[in-house]
Order: C-alpha cells, then sequence, then structure tokens
C-alpha cells in the first residue's frame, strides 16, 4: 500500500490525552515501544511521519517540536481543544490582522479602518478582518489566529475601561497592537497608564520644532507644525517615531513602537487639506514595525506570468441613450462599432435588463436594443455579463427580498427579488441573446448603484456560483497621488468576499457626468500611479455604456484604449481576474528554513517577493513555470496546480531555462530532468520571453513570425496565433 500513501500520523508520542475530560498523561518509553518497533518499519518506505502531541502551556511547544523533528517526525504541537495554530517545524503564517471598529451608523465600507488600513495589509500578504466592537469585544483565547491587531475606531467606544481591561489581556497574550487615529476614547491624564501613556494638557504654547522624525514619517506630507491642545508622553516606549518640542521645553510623541505594539494618532496619522486625506507615516513600514509582521511572498492578483493583468468591464447604463452628432444612433451602437471591434482586447460587456428587455422600460426600443446587444455579444473578444435587472440603487435597502421603487428602476408590473436581479438576468442573456455555443458564458454580475451589496446579496452569489465585481473608490491621479485613494482589493462581509474594481468609472472623472466629458483621459494616469512604484493594481478599463453618447467621451475612450494598446500586459476577461482575488483572501501559507508552500492557488497563479536579492532552485521546488523581475518586484509564475512549493537561494543566476514572461495563460505544464514544456493560450497573438542559459536550448510551435536570442533570454513574438507550446531543453547534470 506504500505507494497510495502520503504520510503516516500518529498522535500523543511524550503526551496523551485520557479520560472524559481528556485530562493530559505521561506516555512513558515502555507505552512507546510497539510504536517505536511501526515505525521504524514506515521509515524504510521513506514516508513522512507526522507526530501530533499536546501541551497545556504553548510556551513550551517550540522545544517539544524540536524533540520530535530530532527523532525524524513532522511535528505538530497543539493544546487538547485544538483551538489555536499548532506548532510545527513546517510553520503555517497567520495572515489575518484583526481589526476593531466601532462607527455604529456607518457601513463597513465608510470605515477609514477599511478604505485606508486594507490596502497596505493586502500589499505585505496580510488579510484585514474587520470586527465591529459594537456588540462586544472578542473573545481573548480567539487572538492567537491572528497575526496582530489594530484599534481604529471611527466613533469613541462608550466603555473606556473595558476596552482597556480587554487590550491588557491581549497584551498578555504577546500579541503586537497598532491603534490608530485616536485611543478609542477621549483619553485625558493618566486614563492610559496601563499602556505607559500619559497626556498632559498643552499650556497653550506652540510647536517649536521636531527634535525625533523617523524614515516612517513623512511618508506623502511632512508633519504638521499647528497647536495641538494635548501632549502625549509614553514612558518605556521602544522607539519614538515622531517628538515635537514645545517652546516651553514640554515634549510630545504622537507615534511610538512601544513593548506591546504601539500607536500613531493625531499630527502623525493623517492630515486633510481640501477634504483629501493624506498620509504622514507610511503605513506599509508602520504596521510592518509595529505588529512585528513576518516579510513574506504575497500572493498577487495585479500580475499574470509576469505581465500586469488587464481587462476591461462595461456597466450597462445608457445603452439606449441618443448620440450627440453624426457617429452613431444609440450609445450601444457607438461602442459596439467604435471600441469594441476596434480594440482587439478582451472586454467584459453588461446590460441592465429592465432596459433591454421588451417587458421593461422601453418596450419600443427593445427589438432594437436587443439587436444591438446580440451583435455586441456576439464578438468573440466580448464576454458577457449582467448589470442586474432595475440596477438597484441602494443594496442596504433590500429587506425580505423586497426592495421599494424609488429605489431602483420601475418597469411595468415588475415584483422585486434577488433572484430576477442577480440569476435570471443571467440566463435571459445565456438563451435569448447569445449563441448556444457563445464562450465564455455570462456569469458575472455588475454591482449597481453604490455597489455595497450586503450579505443577502452576497450569500446569493455564492450560493449559485455567480461572480460579481464593482465597487471601491480608486481615483489616484497626478493632482490628488495620494494612497488614500486607492481601494483595496475587496471587503470580507461576514462569511463572503466583495471583490473592487481596479480603478474607477468614467461617471467620477467627469464629475458625476457633468463635465468634463473627456475626464476619463485621466484615468491614465491612475494605471501608472498604481503601477510604481508599488504594483497595487492590474489596468481596469470601467465604464458605462453612454459614454458612446458624447464625441468627447468617446475619444476619451480612444485614448485610453490607445495608451492600453502599447503596455505590455496580460490581457484576460473579468470573469478571469474575480477569482484570482477570491484566491488572494483564502491562501494558506507556510515556511520552513529556505522553502515556502503556498496552498489554494487555484486561480491566482503569481507570487510576488519585495527587494528580493536571491534566487530559485528550480529542481527543488515545485509548481514553478519560471519568474521576472520589474523595478523591485520578482514574479514567480505558477504552473497549473493548486499549491507551490518554492526553495530560494542565495544563488541569482539559475543555470536552469524557465520562462520568464508571456501575455497568455499557462494551460498545460510538463517536466523532466531534462526538458520543460509550456502550452499557453492568450486573448491576443502570444508574446513569450524565457531563460535559456548556455546548455539549454528553446524550441516553440507554431512557428512565430518574430523570434530573438540575446544573451541568455529567448523572445517570441506571434502576429496571430495566440495558442502556442514552448519547450525547453537542457542537459542533464
Amino acid at each position: 500500500m506504500h505507494s497510495d500513501i502520503n504520510a503516516v500520523l500518529f498522535e500523543s508520542y511524550y503526551n496523551g490525552l485520557s479520560g472524559k475530560q481528556l485530562n493530559y498523561t505521561k506516555v512513558t518509553p515502555a507505552d512507546r515501544k510497539w510504536l517505536d518497533i511501526y515505525l521504524d518499519k514506515i521509515k524504510k518506505y521513506n514516508l513522512d511521519i507526522i507526530a501530533v502531541d499536546y501541551l497545556k502551556n504553548m510556551k513550551d511547544a517550540p522545544s517539544a517540536a524540536l524533540k520530535l523533528q530530532k527523532k525524524g517526525f513532522i511535528p505538530y504541537i497543539a493544546t487538547k481543544e485544538l483551538t489555536s495554530y499548532g506548532t510545527s517545524s513546517k510553520n503555517a503564517i497567520k495572515r489575518e490582522v484583526l481589526t476593531l471598529t466601532y462607527a455604529p451608523s456607518f457601513d463597513l465600507t465608510d470605515l477609514e479602518a477599511h478604505q485606508y488600513g486594507a490596502l497596505p495589509l493586502e500589499y505585505l500578504g496580510y488579510i484585514q478582518k474587520l470586527y465591529p466592537i459594537d456588540k462586544g469585544l472578542p473573545p481573548i483565547e480567539t487572538l492567537n489566529r491572528y497575526a496582530g491587531v489594530v484599534i481604529w475606531l471611527r466613533s469613541y467606544y462608550p466603555k473606556p475601561q473595558k476596552l482597556l481591561q480587554w487590550i491588557a489581556k491581549a497584551k498578555a497574550t504577546g500579541i503586537k497592537i497598532a491603534i490608530i487615529g485616536n485611543f478609542g476614547f477621549n483619553a485625558t491624564g493618566d486614563d492610559l497608564q496601563s499602556l505607559g501613556i500619559y497626556l498632559h494638557k498643552n499650556k497653550k504654547v506652540q510647536k517649536q520644532s521636531i527634535t525625533i522624525q523617523d524614515p516612517i514619517i513623512g511618508y506623502e506630507i511632512k508633519p504638521s507644525m499647528q497647536y495641538n491642545f494635548q501632549l502625549i508622553q509614553p514612558k518605556n516606549y521602544t522607539k519614538a517615531l515622531l517628538e515635537y518640542t514645545y517652546t516651553d521645553g514640554e515634549k510630545s510623541i504622537p507615534a511610538a513602537i512601544m513593548p506591546w505594539g504601539g500607536y500613531l494618532i493625531d499630527e502623525a496619522y493623517i492630515t486633510v487639506i481640501n477634504k483629501e486625506d493624506i498620509w504622514v507615516a507610511n503605513p506599509f513600514k508602520f504596521f510592518q514595525q509595529v505588529l512585528q509582521l513576518q516579510k513574506l511572498p504575497v500572493a498577487d492578483p495585479t500580475t499574470q506570468n509576469g505581465k500586469r493583468i488587464l481587462f476591461s468591464h462595461i456597466d450597462g447604463d445608457g445603452i439606449m441613450n441618443r448620440v450627440e452628432g453624426d457617429f452613431g444612433t444609440f450609445s450601444g451602437d457607438v461602442i459596439l462599432n467604435h471600441i469594441l471591434k476596434k480594440f482587439p482586447l478582451p472586454h467584459s460587456v453588461s446590460i441592465i435588463g429592465a432596459e433591454v428587455d421588451p417587458h421593461g422600460l422601453y418596450p419600443k426600443l427593445s427589438p432594437k436594443l436587443i439587436e444591438i446587444a446580440k451583435q455586441i455579444f456576439a464578438l468573440p473578444n466580448v464576454e458577457p455579463a449582467s448589470h442586474t435587472f432595475t440596477h438597484p440603487f441602494f443594496w442596504g435597502k433590500i429587506h425580505n427580498d423586497t426592495l421599494d421603487q424609488k429605489y431602483r428602476l420601475k418597469p411595468k408590473g415588475y415584483t422585486f427579488s434577488l433572484k430576477r436581479e442577480l440569476q435570471t438576468t443571467l440566463d435571459n442573456i445565456n438563451t435569448k441573446y447569445t449563441q448556444p455555443n457563445k464562450e465564455p458564458k455570462a456569469r458575472t454580475i455588475f454591482w449597481s448603484g453604490d455597489c455595497i451589496p450586503r450579505v443577502n446579496a452576497l450569500e446569493f452569489i455564492y450560493k449559485h456560483n455567480i461572480l460579481a465585481i464593482n465597487g471601491g473608490d480608486t481615483t489616484i491621479q497626478n493632482s490628488s497621488p495620494w494612497l488614500s485613494l486607492v481601494a483595496p482589493f475587496g471587503l470580507r462581509r461576514g462569511d463572503y468576499i466583495q471583490i473592487y474594481t481596479g480603478a474607477q468609472n468614467e461617471n467620477v472623472f467627469t464629475n458625476d457626468w457633468l463635465g468634463p466629458f473627456w475626464g476619463y483621459k485621466r484615468v491614465v494616469q491612475t494605471f501608472r500611479l498604481t503601477n510604481s512604484p508599488k504594483r497595487l493594481k492590474p489596468i481596469d478599463i470601467y465604464y458605462h455604456l453612454y459614454s458612446g453618447s458624447k464625441r468627447a467621451s468617446l475619444e476619451a475612450l480612444k485614448y485610453v484604449f490607445d495608451w492600453a494598446m502599447k503596455q505590455d500586459t496580460n490581457p484576460i476577461f473579468t470573469s478571469e481576474y474575480i477569482p484570482k482575488v477570491m484566491d488572494m483572501y483564502e491562501v494558506s501559507v507556510a515556511h520552513e528554513g529556505n522553502r515556502w508552500l503556498f496552498s489554494g492557488m487555484r486561480d491566482l497563479k503569481t507570487i510576488r517577493f519585495e527587494d528580493y536579492t536571491g534566487g530559485f532552485n528550480l529542481t527543488h521546488s515545485k509548481n514553478i513555470a519560471g519568474y521576472s523581475h520589474f523595478e523591485n518586484h520578482t514574479y514567480v509564475s505558477l504552473a497549473t496546480q493548486d499549491s507551490v512549493l518554492i526553495t530560494t537561494t542565495q544563488k541569482q543566476d539559475s543555470d536552469e531555462a524557465y520562462m520568464q514572461e508571456s501575455n497568455g495563460k499557462l494551460i498545460e505544464f510538463s517536466e523532466n530532468a531534462t526538458t520543460k514544456s509550456y502550452h499557453l493560450k492568450a486573448h491576443v497573438p502570444l508574446h513569450i520571453t524565457a531563460h535559456v542559459p548556455q546548455g539549454c536550448r528553446a524550441s516553440i510551435e507554431p512557428n512565430p513570425y518574430k523570434k530573438s536570442f540575446k544573451k541568455d533570454t529567448a523572445t517570441f513574438k506571434f502576429k496571430g496565433a495566440k495558442e502556442a507550446t514552448l519547450t525547453l531543453e537542457c542537459k542533464a547534470h
């Protein structure tokens, strides 16, 4: 049987559990005798042996794990309750950061903790878990699940002593805590003495100078010298990040690293100018240092096979809008003929059911609008999608599967239901407006209105295997180049995840369609600023069908697509992007020495190493297709399996051949001691580069129109072919 077994697991080599109450018992050498004999036989088959053991005090877990490891076992040390991360030689990484919030009258999307805090954590490879404390503080025993705790309250918590007691208990567990924005309540004097912080009222004197300024401070703007009514004076701090000296000699430290974590308050946090929030502190470095977050390779949904992802999606609003000028009749006509047919990229196009349906808002126009929709969906580079049936304006107003007419479009005789809005519209597109053999089929909803679906709508799409996107406000531009204007990748709400767009649509760039109507040109600035120095987002050309109604807005679209066509990207459909982000939130990571294990990489196939100066041992790695570099990022491209083992080395240059970049998707991958085979498929003509060192050779089928070999790099470009097989062969070592 040994060839069918992955590993052998047993428990209680040193400590056992006995009795109804699961009491700990000491295991004696005599107890282990039969097991040792058995395990000696197992070792002959070269199988992994996993030893699970139990402790009362997990502080002893590292030494217990080492003891088992010396016996040749893979250890896993846990408590009898099995409620916490165990300790092993293979260390699972805690990626969730518990973020306490308090704003009873606000939705999660309105919280600065989410808007400004989630993205830096995501970029570092961690996931924000928002925890509204309206109904109580989280149980202390659950904290061992998290990499850190952030306290970021929009409103003051009404029970300050209860909050401080909770923080004291949290501190005792050893987890690091970051306090952002304010201390959680209107603290004065020695209210915070349990944190080693004392507050003193300013004697109406001004700041004289900045006497300490860590490199973390001054990220987007210098700290303010304006008057502050309160002085913050910590004791026994680890490191002051910002210190002011006042004209009377008093000092104030609004940001510091403390033994228990740290805080970022008042003028050290964010400066507001013209309603724009500008980071004083570098949130990436602040979170990493204060929470002592381990530097991780990051599952990154911005990139595929070394190239930045590009996708485009259209909200269906205004397919019937009359065109101002002589370049079309309806907006849908114009987008069809001037954008979708002209730019050979994958486009994801939605319609609003009530705008097109014969029983909808425009029954007389319906035949013509249906014909436009059919022509759009018939294009091979178009993916059909739905923008719902009645375009709900406020998703939070849906209760008991009903929505008042004033919060949606009003087709006659229509009875609202989530099924009609979310599933039936997709079914109608697939059965009435597209050919039976159409691929890809419509399976994606583009959220409408405020784009804030609640649990009821999210639960519906999850249960019915429907994808969805929209929401998030990424509007960073040259005139407002602030990180606060870049949204996270999404939002976890309960058990579900809402996926955000890569950038905002033209409605925002044209001031709610009031003008200037060429304003969407500025989205190119957004794409540039979210690519360097940090690649924070893919390129997402997101707009409405009504952009075809005006010459200026159409020309803006052409400008954006002309720019996008010149970029070195990996174009995909929107339905291919959404699962990548969902993977990012769910992937598991483990670490052992110089090896990293990522599991759950079903659709997301890129892992980013930041500021990495080493290389990779491809022979001792598994499921790696190759890697490439962009600025200070190294992007590792994965093959077709869901799990990957990456073995790092200090050596930068590899003597193995591998694919560096491609604008396609890896469909099949195989390798042996001498040969690697890559079967790639793209939505545009293929472009592939490979590392081919001396002693190796590269071949490709079909024959490209252009190929070049420079130093150790082979480049293949195709004019028409979107599918090819690359073969890399090296001499056996």
